[in-house]
């Protein structure tokens, strides 16, 4: 007979959820958080940073049985040192014990160093300082961000199980940090968006954040004055970027966002650093065809379903644009159909076939 905790049957009841209020990550929880009701555990959403917009909190609110707490702790971006981040640990590992939770699921690797945690700890590497500074820049960080690549180092090495979303992201994590331990990939999956239907157009589409080196925005811009066709770029754009041929877009909402993705018929992403690219299975979904930089993460998630070029050659991206702009239909049957493999019950199903052994040998 199972055991008995606190009324409920010892095992996977409760999990506790990290997050912050940005937009990939937000729909990454939100999937999951949506999976984990549907399976009979409860999920509690600790949010790190600044609060949800309101387009957000109407999103989780829109989960029934989902709880929701704006804890107000600095997230990984907001630290300014590594205390920041051990403060922000310990206090949800007191969360995580006052709600009773089987297990809890961080969004970063760095809160799960050094922090006395009552309950396995499912880390989940979304992205990293040390991974992206390679890819962007080549070699270690410099000092300025060592700590914050000593913290993903230590909560890699301390979490009961560690997720990527990738194969070659946890690759790149071994490479980088060398943890001598299994790395489980779990993709990202997501529901398709409802949008009414739209006329296609010629037009390409990014949906990125425009400031972020990584994304390698620029070789879309320099590749736009090769073409006949519009380049809209979706996202933040700092004070320092500057794009002659873009038509930046903004931030948009989700809904927004999905409209654009209905309207375009191409999808560009040249990002040097994607540890899955979530935007891109969102386009894929839509049925846009895909221009994908040439990197091993996208060769891995969608060879023969998308063109590729190598992401510092705009003419090479030029090329390739033209060539889906002029025939669209078959480059999106493809990507769509490839899409199919990265579904949100996949997803849980994943997730939940880690914490349940790690709850379970907790109850025992």
């Amino acid at each position: 007979m199972a055991k008995q905790r606190g009324g409920a049957v010892a095992g996977l009841n409760r999990v506790l959820l990290t997050a912050e209020a940005t937009a990939g990550l937000w729909r990454y929880s939100l999937e999951l958080a949506r999976g984990l009701v549907r399976a009979g555990v409860e999920p509690v959403l600790a949010v790190l940073g600044p609060p949800p917009p309101a387009e957000m909190a109407a999103q989780a609110s829109g989960i029934a049985g989902l709880r929701v707490i704006a804890t107000g702790l600095p997230g990984e971006a907001a630290a300014e040192m590594e205390g920041d981040l051990r403060a922000s640990g310990a206090a949800l590992a007191g969360l995580a014990s006052r709600i009773a939770a089987d297990t809890v699921h961080l969004h970063t690797l760095a809160l799960a160093a050094e922090v006395p945690w009552s309950m396995p700890v499912v880390a989940v590497a979304h992205a990293d300082v040390g991974t992206w500074w390679r890819a962007v820049h080549g070699g270690a960080p410099p000092e300025h961000l060592a700590w914050r690549s000593a913290a993903v180092a230590r909560g890699l090495a301390e979490a009961d199980a560690v997720v990527a979303p990738s194969r070659g992201f946890a690759r790149a994590l071994g490479r980088v940090y060398r943890p001598g331990r299994t790395i489980a990939v779990v993709p990202y999956g997501c529901a398709r968006a409802i949008v009414p239907p739209c006329r296609r157009r010629p037009a390409v589409l990014a949906a990125a954040r425009l400031w972020d080196d990584g994304k390698n925005i620029g070789v879309l811009d320099r590749a736009a004055g090769q073409l006949d066709a519009p380049v809209f770029a979706a996202g933040r754009v700092d004070g320092a970027a500057r794009f002659a041929r873009l038509t930046c877009l903004g931030p948009l909402s989700a809904p927004a966002l999905a409209l654009r993705m209905a309207e375009a018929s191409v999808f560009a992403a040249p990002s040097r650093y994607a540890p899955f690219g979530l935007a891109v299975l969102e386009a894929a979904q839509a049925g846009m065809a895909l221009a994908l930089a040439d990197t091993a993460i996208f060769r891995e998630l969608w060879e023969g379903a998308a063109l590729f070029f190598h992401p510092d050659d705009a003419g090479a991206l030029a090329d390739v644009l033209n060539r889906l702009l002029a025939q669209p239909e078959a480059a999106a049957a493809r990507a769509h159909r490839q899409a199919e493999r990265y579904s949100a019950a996949a997803m849980v199903a994943a997730t939940l076939a880690l914490h349940r052994p790690l709850a379970d040998r907790r109850a025992a």
